[in-house]
C-alpha cells in the first residue's frame, strides 16, 4: 500500500464558500431586484415559501430540477445564475482550493 500524503492546508485562511450559499445569495438578490416576496417566487417556482426561504438562506442543497423551477420563476436560466456565481468567484481573492492544488502538484513534482 502507498503511504498516506497530508494535504496541506494553506495557514490564516478563510473557508470558501459553498455553492448553496452563492445560489442562494445570487436568487435572493435576483428576487429583490424584481421586488417580489418569497411567497409569490415560490407560488411561481411551485415550491414553497420556507423552502425557498431555505435555498436563499444557503441552508438547501437544492436539486437541478428546483434550482431550475426556482430561475425560471425568476426569469432565468440555470446558465445565467452559473455564470453571476462564476464572475462572484473570480472576482474574489485565490480560493483555498486553488492554494491546496498548487500544493498538491508540488507534491506530485
Amino acid at each position: 500500500m502507498a503511504d498516506i500524503v497530508p494535504f496541506p492546508r494553506p495557514l490564516n485562511r478563510d473557508p470558501e464558500p459553498l455553492w448553496r450559499q452563492l445560489l442562494g445569495d445570487q436568487l435572493r438578490r435576483r428576487r429583490h431586484d424584481r421586488e417580489e416576496t418569497l411567497t409569490e417566487t415560490a407560488d411561481t417556482a411551485g415550491v414553497s415559501p420556507q423552502y425557498l426561504s431555505e435555498v436563499e438562506r444557503g441552508l438547501k442543497e437544492p436539486s437541478s430540477e428546483m434550482i431550475a423551477a426556482i430561475a425560471g420563476a425568476l426569469d432565468t436560466s440555470l446558465i445565467e445564475l452559473t455564470s453571476a456565481i462564476a464572475d462572484e468567484l473570480r472576482s474574489t481573492p485565490a480560493s483555498v482550493s486553488a492554494s491546496a492544488a498548487r500544493g498538491v502538484f508540488a507534491l506530485a513534482a
